[in-house]
């Protein structure tokens, strides 16, 4: 099978890849074409999952295509953006026809569930990896960026943390639980839902966010640096799952939660005025700490005491001495 015979059975026909509101030109020309209401930005975000790395070698392909455009589309929901589409870079070592139905069937369940239109991208050969480009809408002057937390704001998350870290060891094989434990972290690990409702409620409230990949600690600190303020987190307001603690124990679980990633939901500021006007429209987050004046991410217990980790949360490229 050839490379556009490649894309047309598996991909241009699926009913992601039909033309709807938003996308007046899909797959089929040397680019497609976006519609953006008047006063609209474009959000656009790129990623790159590569076998080995990012998910295993012999990963299910249908679990692979969900994963793979779900944590793409976490970061339009971290800009509190509307989706409207994506592109698909794909590199497969070989042509085989069940992979790539698995896969496309996959990746056209995770679209359907977040409104995004797949419109268009490339094949090649080689190792494979996955190369997505998600693309949204953001009213002006309403997108959540990383720069604005101030004094004062609560640091809040979206929902239950570690529960992707904590699905990695099933996984790879390296131990295994009871379905009822197994089963809630699997599904987060492969179909993490961007929370693209919490971040269109943020609009206009928050005042800074962005999804939590590497784990809650690492991930603050990003908006620490951007916004030049203290994040302070508190070890006993950590949402755990059940499922999480029966897996790992308490420790283990708040290991998971601070610094093991995969996690997909929302980290964000908010000023105390906005808290009870979300939680009377149902917005549903938790506050795990605060922000302060100075620099950086501290993690404090229940007597606030500070026992920051020297290692908060996972790196492509560490640091070296």
């Amino acid at each position: 099978m050839g490379e556009f015979e490649l894309i047309r059975h598996y991909f241009a026909a699926a009913p992601c890849a039909q033309v709807r509101d938003g996308v007046p030109l899909g797959i089929g020309d040397d680019c497609a074409l976006l519609a953006l209401a008047p006063g609209e930005h474009m959000a656009i975000s790129t990623d790159t999952l590569v076998a080995g790395v990012h998910f295993p070698q012999g990963a299910d392909p249908l679990l692979l295509g969900q994963r793979a455009l779900a944590v793409a589309a976490s970061d339009l929901a971290a800009m509190g953006a509307s989706p409207l589409g994506f592109t698909l870079a794909l590199t497969l070592p070989d042509v085989r026809a069940d992979w790539l139905q698995a896969f496309a069937e996959g990746l056209n369940l995770m679209a359907e569930q977040c409104a995004l239109r797949l419109i268009g991208g490339d094949t090649t050969r080689g190792p494979l990896s996955l190369t997505l480009t998600v693309f949204g809408s953001v009213p002006a002057a309403q997108a959540l960026t990383r720069s604005g937390a101030r004094p004062g704001d609560l640091l809040c998350v979206g929902g239950m943390l570690g529960d992707g870290a904590g699905a990695l060891p099933l996984v790879l094989g390296q131990r295994t639980a009871e379905p009822a434990v197994a089963a809630p972290l699997l599904a987060h690990y492969w179909s993490p839902p961007p929370q693209f409702a919490l971040g269109q409620a943020l609009r206009g409230r928050a005042s800074s966010a962005l999804d939590i990949s590497d784990g809650l600690l690492a991930d603050c600190g990003h908006i620490a640096n951007a916004s030049k303020v203290l994040l302070r987190v508190e070890r006993e307001r950590l949402p755990l799952s059940n499922a999480l603690q029966s897996l790992l124990g308490l420790e283990g679980a708040r290991a998971a939660a601070l610094s093991g990633g995969d996690d997909y939901v929302l980290a964000f500021t908010l000023p105390p005025a906005h808290e009870s006007t979300l939680r009377s429209e149902g917005v549903p987050f938790v506050v795990v700490g605060e922000v302060l004046e100075g620099q950086g991410v501290r993690l404090v217990d229940g007597d606030g005491q500070d026992i920051t980790p020297l290692i908060r949360g996972y790196q492509h490229f560490p640091e070296t001495p």
